[in-house]
């Protein structure tokens, strides 16, 4: 763009120093905005609270899954196998909740969370997290047998219960039907 000739102010430009005008080289009354806002952290549809379902009244059912899983409470639940590992993306209580306390006979108790609803693999986490540590011969009742839930205790907490062994495992075959080794 070119000055041009027949405007109004004919004013050369010239340099202003920022220092010998007094100002400052940034404005003070501007707030600087955040470029990148934290997504909020929001349950998924349908994932209440525990307290609200008190509240309401609402009854808890717990998948019944859980007592067919023949898991040691000791292990990662990773290492779980089919079928038991495709129960672990199920929902552990019906309607879904953000977070429930899971309690032992002994006394501990431990929390599963998942804003989306906990799951399954949720509780088998926060339980293994306790027990990682522990050898089999720690544990008196190693194998989880499911979970209670008891309204008149508490309805915010589900009892866990353990077993001293669970199922056999199923042998897997090895060539021409003769019984392989168990791993």
């Amino acid at each position: 763009m070119s000055a041009d000739a027949s405007s109004p102010v004919d004013v050369p430009l010239s340099k202003v120093d920022s220092a010998v005008q007094g100002l400052s080289s940034s404005p003070t009354d501007k707030v600087p905005v955040p470029k990148h806002r934290r997504a909020s952290s929001s349950a998924g549809a349908g994932v209440y609270n525990i307290n609200d379902l008190e509240k309401e009244g609402k009854e808890l059912q717990i998948a019944k899954e859980t007592q067919k899983l023949n898991w040691k409470i000791n292990k990662s639940p990773n290492g779980l196998e089919d079928p038991e590992k495709s129960y672990l993306k199920k929902m552990l209580t019906e309607p879904p909740v953000k977070k429930i306390d899971l309690h032992f006979p002994l006394g501990l108790e431990v929390t599963a969370r998942n804003l989306k609803g906990v799951t399954i693999k949720d509780a088998l986490d926060a339980i293994y997290k306790q027990y990682r540590k522990k050898a089999d011969d720690e544990l008196e009742n190693p194998v989880l047998a499911g979970f209670e839930w008891d309204k008149e205790e508490s309805w915010t907490r589900l009892i866990v219960h353990c077993k001293k062994e669970g199922a056999p495992q199923p042998k897997k075959k090895g060539k021409k039907g003769q019984e392989g080794e168990e791993l």
